[in-house]
């Protein structure tokens, strides 16, 4: 549980910080157009947060790989943890196009939302379902016996 926690909430945090502010170099910050105004976090204090996050996110994917490799976890969370980790992964790039400053409009955070959102919706109901199956129905329905689809060694 925690090495899941550690992977899927540390990906958004490491592609937050170590991307860095996204602004037009040619001005200044205060003379920048933004659709959402960024954080108010230094560079150096989002990178030294991004990098703790991804050594954490990878120490926790290590944990999670390990386990399923040795069969102490089931292999079919990885379809809960996939997407949740895509999702991560988006948001915190995603942060960064929406605070990016530039002139004029964001036409990178408008294509963003438009369409960014469904993915990610997309990925989340897909998370919360399957982990809802496999929470409530999944155990010990391997290789579809229960379907009648299995060979049941014939």
């Amino acid at each position: 549980m925690a090495a899941g926690a550690a992977l899927v909430g540390g990906v958004p945090v490491a592609a937050w910080g170590l991307m860095g502010q996204q602004n037009y170099a040619g001005l200044p910050a205060s003379e920048l157009d933004y659709a959402f105004q960024p954080w108010d976090i230094g560079d150096g204090v989002a990178a030294v947060a991004g990098g703790i996050a991804l050594v954490l996110a990878v120490a926790g994917g290590v944990v999670l790989v390990r386990r399923s490799l040795r069969g102490a976890m089931d292999q079919r969370w990885w379809g809960v943890l996939g997407p949740l980790v895509a999702l991560g992964l988006m948001a915190g790039v995603g942060w960064r196009i929406l605070t990016a400053g530039g002139i004029g409009a964001n036409i990178g955070a408008g294509l963003l939302i438009i369409f960014g959102t469904p993915i990610a919706a997309g990925l989340l109901l897909w998370s919360l379902a399957w982990a809802f199956w496999l929470a409530t129905q999944g155990r010990g329905h391997e290789g579809g016996a229960e379907l009648g689809a299995a060979s049941r060694g014939v």
